[in-house]
């Protein structure tokens, strides 16, 4: 199980915190005074209170032994790019995700050490032009994916007799019927190649297709036992 810590508190830190899979990782939040260690721990979340300017506190929370992943969630980006530096020096190998309010900020904290950038303006952007230019995909995703902490990519081959036989991937409906999303479809005519279903053509199902879907596990296994039914 993989050990996170969460510093800065946001709407942003508290909503990722509630979204990660607690059978997968281990969470505390670096809390920066009591008032908001305890706002957080009403939650339900772990908290410690330190100075993250302090190398030894960071290594007292587990930086550099235990904790195999911090998030910088402060709202000024010099705080995020002290503790990236910090903690970066501390541990060569821990995996470091920032958040960004000023997108020059960016390239300070790649050059700090951050593994992984945040930009919630840009996401916001992209979100808004998905919404408008491709509606169907947002909605599918919107259902299927966001909030969900269970999802898993799965391949379920289709069997000789299955009711998916010479079906075509269009009529297939998973969004809908299952709340899954199809991939794409491994085509044992063409090869072992796996086709994207977005943006490219059209395939009819036969039986050694191979479908691959991306869901939660209870979805999955109820389409795997409806597809496997001959």
């Amino acid at each position: 199980m993989k050990r996170i810590a969460v510093f800065g508190y946001s709407i942003m830190s508290l909503e990722v915190m509630s979204r990660l899979n607690e059978d997968q990782y281990s969470l505390v939040f670096i809390a920066k005074d009591e008032s908001e260690a305890d706002v957080v721990a009403e939650k339900g979340f772990e908290t410690k209170i330190i100075d993250f300017r302090n190398d030894e506190a960071l290594k007292s929370i587990g930086i550099g032994t235990d904790v195999d992943i911090i998030f910088c969630f402060y709202p000024k980006d010099s705080d995020n790019v002290f503790l990236t530096i910090s903690a970066r020096a501390i541990d060569k190998t821990i995996t470091i995700v920032a958040i960004v309010d000023d997108p020059e900020s960016a390239e300070k904290l790649l050059a700090a050490g951050a593994n992984k950038i945040i930009d919630p303006y840009e996401i916001c952007g992209r979100k808004t032009h998905d919404m408008l230019a491709k509606p169907d995909i947002t909605n599918i995703l919107d259902a299927a994916v966001f909030g969900r902490h269970d999802l898993h990519i799965a391949q379920i081959e289709i069997p000789e007799g299955s009711y998916l036989e010479n079906t075509r991937t269009s009529e297939l409906r998973l969004d809908e019927e299952h709340n899954l999303i199809l991939i794409g479809v491994v085509d044992k005519e063409s090869g072992e190649a796996l086709h994207f279903v977005i943006g490219e053509k059209e395939y009819t199902l036969n039986a050694g297709d191979v479908l691959v879907v991306l869901g939660p596990s209870r979805e999955i296994r109820a389409f795997k036992e409806e597809v496997e039914t001959v």
